[in-house]
């Protein structure tokens, strides 16, 4: 199912197939670390023949997000079962999982998470279905909020147009359009954003270039019909058919895949490589936000 699929109203945050917030037993008073800014770690350095300092980097560190005043309410004979559906659904897991939280009427945002902590005091009410003063925290270690809905551009490798056929005939048949090899990605939000990109064979050395950065992508290797070269600019990888590394295949021009990012606004793009009318490249990506 997709991130956020439970989601109907602000005020809820579902984190995997656990929705909390209105209209669900479990309420929450304060959301901490959602609006703020990540901790950033700063590159900046003292200069050293003058006054002030020399800019550097400016790094963003895990988000921690946290929901406080908890308070989980059932009737008492439900109120272990709806108490163990919470603690199922903030049990330590391995790889971090979808968490959207809708705060407002800009919409739901997604990131991804681990709970980290939680707490449930059982106090006296108990008994009579109320749980107070619960908490429960997750940490994000991409800090970057994202929208819900992914963007897909494509593109095919340059191609001209075939023209009119003689005899002309009406009505007249340009035949189909041809292909410049560019596409246009927006990204809306206000952070780069890490985009997937797979190039389809047929094609030989594929290669995606940024044109107003030149930041290029560059692999020096044969694609077959069906083979699909799929680079994961966050993980840094680059795999052929979902399972063989080709890191080794980069070129001399192709920059470190971590470092490819589609800044905020509108990014044009340029595919090529040496290959046939089939060829192309899909490129999915999500808007993001600080």
């Amino acid at each position: 199912m997709p991130p956020g699929d439970l989601l109907t109203r602000p005020g809820q945050v579902q984190y995997g197939d656990l929705l909390l917030g209105r209209g669900t037993p479990y309420r929450w008073a304060d959301l901490t670390g959602w609006g703020e800014l990540p901790a950033l770690d700063s590159g900046t350095v003292q200069r050293p023949d003058a006054h002030g300092a020399i800019p550097g980097l400016l790094l963003a560190q895990a988000r921690t997000i946290g929901l406080e005043g908890l308070i989980v309410r059932a009737r008492a004979a439900e109120l272990g079962a709806v108490v163990g559906r919470f603690e199922s659904g903030t049990v330590p897991v391995v790889d971090e999982l979808p968490l959207v939280i809708w705060v407002d009427e800009r919409g739901p945002l997604l990131c991804w998470a681990r709970c980290v902590r939680r707490a449930l005091p059982i106090g006296k009410g108990y008994n009579t279905g109320t749980l107070t003063e619960g908490a429960v925290e997750w940490e994000a270690s991409d800090p970057r909020r994202y929208a819900l809905d992914e963007q897909t551009a494509k593109a095919g490798l340059p191609a001209p147009e075939p023209g009119l056929s003689w005899p002309l005939a009406w009505p007249l048949d340009w035949g189909k359009p041809g292909e410049s090899g560019a596409l246009s990605v927006t990204n809306r939000g206000n952070a780069a954003t890490h985009p997937v990109i797979e190039f389809r064979g047929p094609m030989t050395r594929p290669s995606l270039t940024n044109i107003g950065s030149g930041d290029t992508l560059e692999y020096d290797l044969p694609l077959g019909v069906d083979d699909v070269l799929t680079v994961d600019t966050l993980a840094g990888t680059a795999t052929l058919n979902g399972t063989a590394s080709r890191l080794y295949a980069v070129t001399a021009r192709s920059m470190p895949e971590q470092t490819y990012v589609f800044p905020p606004g509108e990014t044009t793009l340029v595919l090529r490589a040496t290959g046939g009318p089939d060829a192309s490249v899909a490129v999915r990506y999500r808007a993001a936000f600080w």
